[in-house]
C-alpha cells in the first residue's frame, strides 16, 4: 500500500486538535456548571434547642417529698416531628449520557484512527522490508549467477586451455616424431650414400684392380694354369673357347665350377674343363695392388 500523502495526514492532524479543543470545552464547562449549582444551594434547616439544668441528688435529701397527688392520667405522647433530611453537598453537575456517549464515540473514532495509523505504519514497514528482503534477493540470485557465470567461463578457459596445451603438447611430439624420423631418414640416407660411395668407390677400385695390367696378367696366369690341367677329350678340336665361372676362396682353392658357355656343344668338353680347373686347384693368388675375386669369370681358349 503506498504511503498516505501530505494532504491526508495534515486533514487527519486538524481533525484530532478540534476533537481535542472540543472535549476540553466540554470539560471546563461541565465544571463551571458544577460550581455554579454548588453555590446556589438552599440552606440548611434549623432545628430548636431545650434548655435544662441538672439537681444535685444531695441538694435534695432535706426535703420532704411532697405528697403524691393523685394520678393523673398520662398526657398523649407527643408525636416526634420527623428530622429533615441532610441535605447532600452537590458536587458538580453528573454528564449528560448523550455527551459521554459522543465523546466516547469521538474517543473510539480517534483510538481507531491512531490504530489505524499503526497499522497502516506496520503494513507499510512490513511492505517496506518485504521489498527490501525481495531486492536483496535478487541482488543475491544475480550475485550468483554473476558467479557461476564467471565460475563456468573460468572452468571453459580452463578447458580450452587444457585441451589447446594438450594439442600443443601432441602437436610437437608429432613434430618431434617427424623430425626425429626424418634425421632418422636423413641419417640412414646419408649412410646409405656414404656406403655406396664407398662400395662404389670399392668397385670402381676393383674394376680398376682387375682391368689393370696386373690383373689380366693374374688371369692369363690362372688359365694357363687351367690349360696346363686340361686334359683334351677327343671330341675337341682347334679354336675352341668356354666361359667358365669359378668359385674360390683365400688361398685360391677352388670350391665351386660352372661352364656357363662353349662354342661347340659338347658335354665331354665341359666335363673336361670342369675337371681341368679343379685340378689347376689352388689357383695362383693375385699380385700385391689386385685386390682378390672370390668369384671368377674366365675365357677357356686353349692354343691347341
Amino acid at each position: 500500500m503506498p504511503p498516505p500523502s501530505g494532504k491526508s495526514l495534515t486533514k487527519g492532524k486538524w481533525r484530532a486538535l478540534a476533537l481535542s479543543i472540543l472535549l476540553h470545552s466540554t470539560i471546563v464547562a461541565a465544571a463551571v456548571y458544577g460550581w455554579f449549582t454548588w453555590k446556589h444551594r438552599p440552606p440548611p434547616v434549623e432545628t430548636l434547642a431545650i434548655e435544662a439544668s441538672v439537681i444535685d441528688e444531695r441538694s435534695l435529701k432535706g426535703i420532704s417529698p411532697a405528697p403524691k397527688p393523685a394520678p393523673e392520667p398520662a398526657p398523649p405522647e407527643p408525636v416526634a416531628e420527623p428530622e429533615p433530611a441532610p441535605v447532600e453537598e452537590q458536587g458538580p453537575p453528573k454528564p449528560d449520557p448523550a455527551e459521554e456517549e459522543r465523546k466516547e464515540a469521538e474517543r473510539l473514532a480517534l483510538e481507531k484512527e491512531q490504530q489505524e495509523k499503526i497499522e497502516q505504519q506496520k503494513r507499510e514497514q512490513d511492505q517496506k522490508a518485504a521489498q527490501e528482503l525481495k531486492e536483496r534477493e535478487e541482488a543475491d540470485r544475480v550475485e550468483a549467477e554473476k558467479q557461476a557465470a564467471a565460475k563456468a567461463a573460468a572452468q571453459k578457459a580452463a578447458q580450452e586451455k587444457e585441451a589447446a596445451d594438450k594439442l600443443a603438447a601432441e602437436k610437437k611430439r608429432a613434430e618431434d616424431a617427424a623430425a626425429a624420423k626424418k634425421a632418422a631418414e636423413e641419417k640412414s640416407r646419408l649412410a646409405r650414400e656414404a656406403e655406396l660411395r664407398r662400395s662404389l668407390e670399392a668397385e670402381a677400385r676393383v674394376n680398376a684392380a682387375r682391368n689393370s695390367d696386373e690383373a689380366m696378367r693374374w688371369h692369363a696366369q690362372i688359365t694357363s694354369r687351367i690349360e696346363r690341367a686340361w686334359l683334351k677329350p677327343p671330341s675337341a678340336r682347334a679354336g675352341i673357347s668356354c666361359i667358365v665361372s669359378v668359385t674360390q676362396v683365400p688361398g685360391g682353392e677352388v670350391t665351386a665350377v660352372r661352364v656357363n658357355s662353349c662354342s661347340i656343344d659338347d658335354a665331354a668338353l665341359r666335363e673336361s674343363v670342369e675337371t681341368a680347373v679343379y685340378r689347376a686347384s689352388p689357383l695362383p693368388t693375385p699380385p700385391a695392388g689386385v685386390p682378390f675375386e672370390r668369384n671368377l669369370e674366365l675365357t677357356f681358349a686353349p692354343t691347341s
